[in-house]
């Protein structure tokens, strides 16, 4: 979370760490830790440009190139919002087109951004997480 404050030009918002249940997973995958970080981005940042930053960071985490879909990973950056913003082009679909239907996004964001509304969305976060149902597990760390 440290690194992700490089991006911003205010201090970052970050939630609790959250230790989840493998979602979409391969079988056998371990549990994941999941939190969530606001940042306002640098001016003349997009999100081209701010995903770019995030996959490089990855990769200095030792990501490595994706064999199977959902596989564990040392760090997943997932550019969920940014701003009113929309996409839906091969490299990035902004909002993140799941986010509003998984807990392990929505637990953590409802920590800093409980009454943000995801482009497309109509009810808050904290609204679509006390209507979430799903099998997923979480326990705060």
């Amino acid at each position: 979370m440290a690194r992700l404050q490089d991006f911003s030009d205010r201090p970052i918002l970050k939630s609790s760490l959250w230790q989840t249940s493998p979602v979409d997973c391969p079988p056998g995958s371990p549990r994941f830790v999941n939190a969530v970080v606001g940042l306002v981005p640098r001016e003349n940042e997009t999100p081209e440009s701010l995903l770019d930053k995030l996959q490089s960071l990855q990769k200095e985490f030792g990501r490595q190139p994706r064999r199977i879909l959902n596989e564990p990973r040392p760090l997943d950056l997932d550019l969920i919002v940014f701003g009113s913003e929309t996409r839906d082009s091969p490299e990035l679909v902004l909002p993140h087109p799941r986010a509003h239907l998984r807990r392990f996004v929505l637990q953590p964001l409802s920590e800093i951004a409980p009454d943000l509304v995801l482009p497309g969305q109509s009810r808050t976060v904290a609204k679509l997480l006390a209507e979430l149902s799903s099998d997923e597990v979480l326990k705060r760390l």
